[in-house]
């Protein structure tokens, strides 16, 4: 797997066991059906929470959650209707960032901005 890959599947871990520490059910990880991709489908209470995980190295370059643009919240949008639909959700849901900043190995920086708009 490539370096950035292991990253981003650290991340990945590292939002999962955030949020279970917070009280929440994780109902699915890197749900994907054709081109609709989303990275933690959770649970809070009676909300039904997808979370997109954006990691990086450093902050270099920015906050990983500036990685967001347009296009990608379109997309994301359209992923989280496919699955609301494919699975008859009637709950409320939510969509969250969380932005991890560190290196595998140690303790990273987590950052969980919550109800995020995607238009």
């Amino acid at each position: 797997m490539a370096a950035h890959n292991e990253l981003g599947k650290w991340g990945e871990d590292m939002a999962a066991a955030y949020l279970l520490e917070k009280g929440y059910s994780i109902l699915e990880r890197d749900w994907k059906s054709g081109h609709h991709d989303l990275d933690i489908i959770a649970q809070e209470g009676n909300t039904l929470v997808v979370v997109e995980v954006k990691t990086r190295r450093n902050r270099l370059f920015g906050d990983p959650e500036e990685a967001i643009d347009y296009k990608k919240r379109r997309s994301l949008l359209s992923a989280i209707n496919h699955y609301v639909k494919t699975h008859h959700t009637c709950r409320s849901v939510r969509f969250d960032v969380i932005s991890v900043v560190g290196m595998i190995g140690t303790t990273p920086e987590i950052d969980h901005i919550k109800d995020v708009t995607l238009i």
